[in-house]
């Protein structure tokens, strides 16, 4: 659906990368769970393989159920094309995988998911790549820490688990005059609520595990390429610049555009680190993109009623939720998210630690677990779990305190969640 009549987003979430299947006329698009597939001729075969020709060679690289599912996203982010991968933190480093080398660093927002600190603070280092974590909020902090070995910034655009909302716009000023790319992550907002390739971002990353897909059953992730970014205006990014030993001297960005880091991405980054989706996990998360929309409308309906009743109870001390006026990120909603502030937040309660942990163990219909964006209602108390690995100014500045419980707003009926939190809050204050 990318010719003729421009379509809305409620259509494109249904319909775009789709067609009906041309051999059976199957209007869902099928699971091809196929390992390989078969080549022409040895001319096709060899095509193929020298990136002369687009089409499926292996289930590693490319997969027809997977294409539908990278079109579909690439179409309602804005983006020219996308890599979709096994999960969320897979994304993250394949995101970086064709900009950073031995030396070079990414500037990251201190307000992150907390295996995203972990990954960006211990892990990268493996890879010689290191991590410079300012707030975002902080303009000249963001300018001072990029240096020329600076090869991206890093941010959220509905902070994990604060619910903040991030200044995309000045942040890719920032990165546009320091000439790296603004690599955002979508996850907690999607695509229907943000679009920051819009507002300036080079690439979106995902976590397709959460709203994308929003019933819980299978993990992915996925790199979204605007198709703006000029890799070859300076030396920083050999990988698209410059020749490619294992396609015989192809210089990505000279060969293939506006498209060069996708096609990167599939040519080298799935060929060599792996980091695949399978076609089920695809198709699960095609049904749930096709609702989008309708859970997104009722998760922001939801989370902004729950949220305003929560800021008013005697054993609440703070809620972060954006759409709510008190909030500082309150102004940038319009801007930003015009469509509504999301589904996630934080609620501080007085008693500390231990009036949280009870609190997260007396209710009855928010789900206890690692996992966000789900039509169920969950909860998780944050620094005991998703950021325990974190130090403890790592956890305050991440929005994730000892006294922090994040919960992620689900679909239900909200009279019934307020009824919940109320009596689990009553019981956590005993």
């Amino acid at each position: 659906m990318t010719d003729g009549p421009t379509y809305g987003f409620d259509t494109l979430q249904i319909h775009a990368g789709a067609r009906p299947d041309p051999a059976t006329g199957a209007r869902q698009t099928p699971i091809y769970q196929s390992t390989a597939y078969v080549f022409r001729d040895a001319e096709h075969a060899a095509a193929l393989f020298n990136l002369q020709e687009v089409g499926y060679i292996y289930s590693r690289l490319t997969n027809p159920t997977v294409a539908v599912l990278q079109e579909r996203i690439a179409t309602l982010e804005g983006g020219v094309g996308a890599v979709c991968c096994s999960s969320g933190h897979a994304a993250q480093i394949m995101a970086l995988f064709p900009l950073m080398q031995p030396g070079c660093n990414v500037v990251a927002s201190s307000r992150l998911y907390g295996g995203t600190v972990t990954q960006f603070s211990q892990t990268i280092k493996r890879f010689g790549w290191s991590a410079k974590f300012v707030d975002t909020d902080d303009l000249d902090a963001v300018k001072a820490a990029v240096d020329e070995n600076t090869r991206a910034v890093f941010c959220e655009s509905v902070a994990n688990p604060g619910g903040y909302i991030t200044d995309i716009e000045a942040l890719a000023a920032i990165a546009d005059g320091a000439g790296v790319p603004l690599i955002v992550d979508n996850t907690s907002a999607t695509p229907y609520l943000c679009n920051p390739i819009s507002l300036g971002a080079t690439l979106v990353v995902h976590s397709t595990t959460k709203y994308l897909t929003g019933n819980g059953t299978v993990t992915g992730g996925c790199i979204v390429d605007s198709g703006k970014f000029d890799w070859s205006a300076s030396d920083k990014f050999p990988s698209m610049s410059q020749p490619e030993p294992a396609y015989h001297g192809l210089k990505f960005h000279e060969t293939f555009g506006p498209l060069a880091f996708t096609f990167h991405g599939i040519a080298v980054g799935l060929r060599d680190l792996g980091m695949t989706m399978n076609p089920q996990a695809a198709h699960y998360t095609l049904m749930g993109i096709e609702t989008l929309s309708l859970r997104m409308e009722r998760h922001v309906q939801n989370a902004k009623e729950i949220a305003g009743w929560l800021e008013t109870h005697d054993s609440v001390d703070y809620v972060t939720y954006a759409g709510l006026e008190s909030s500082p990120y309150h102004d940038r909603v319009e801007r930003i998210c015009p469509k509504g502030a999301g589904g996630l937040f934080t609620v501080a309660l007085k008693g500390g630690y231990e009036a949280c942990v009870k609190f997260v163990e007396n209710l009855e219909i928010f789900s206890h677990v690692a996992n966000l964006g789900d039509a169920r209602s969950l909860v998780i108390h944050s620094a005991s779990t998703t950021h325990r690995q974190l130090t403890p100014e790592q956890q305050e500045a991440a929005g994730a305190g000892p006294n922090v419980v994040r919960i992620s707003i689900g679909i239900e009926n909200a009279a019934d969640l307020i009824a919940d939190l109320d009596q689990a809050l009553k019981k956590a204050h005993r």
